[in-house]
């Protein structure tokens, strides 16, 4: 009778490891798909928190006061290009700290501009515009005044 106890129960050992294997490998399956999904989701957290952080950057800085009569002004914006600087102050024939003169800024800023170190903030730019719109003799003008 002992050698039918322990068949007996080796038999049961058996189905019992076969089944809670069974039962295993689908909570494996089912844990492996519940990682991926956290981890899209997290991703996906990560990318709206960016754009949070950027939304809310643009919204926190001042908004300009803009005039009835500027409307046209505020919706023109200026654009920056280093090369385009360097070529018009090489076809000017001036140096840097005197086109930094008629610009209103100094000649080391001038190079920062022109290497890419730094750009021209708003006020900058339209002094920059402006200055662009001259022509050769009413720079010569301007810096004889």
């Amino acid at each position: 009778m002992p050698n039918i106890a322990s068949i007996l129960k080796a038999e049961i050992s058996r189905v019992a490891r076969k089944e809670v294997r069974a039962e295993i490998e689908t909570l494996k399956k089912a844990s492996v798909a519940h990682r991926a999904s956290i981890a899209e989701l997290r991703r996906q957290m990560n990318v709206l928190e960016k754009e949070l952080r950027r939304v809310a950057k643009r919204a926190t800085r001042p908004a300009a006061t803009v005039d009835p009569g500027d409307e046209v002004e505020a919706r023109t914006k200026r654009r920056f290009s280093a090369a385009r600087l360097a070529a018009h102050r090489a076809k000017l024939g001036l140096s840097a700290a005197i086109y930094g003169q008629l610009v209103g800024v100094s000649g080391q800023t001038i190079y920062h501009w022109e290497q890419g170190k730094a750009r021209p903030r708003a006020a900058q730019l339209e002094s920059l515009a402006t200055v662009r719109e001259l022509g050769a003799r009413e720079v010569a003008e301007r810096l004889s005044a």
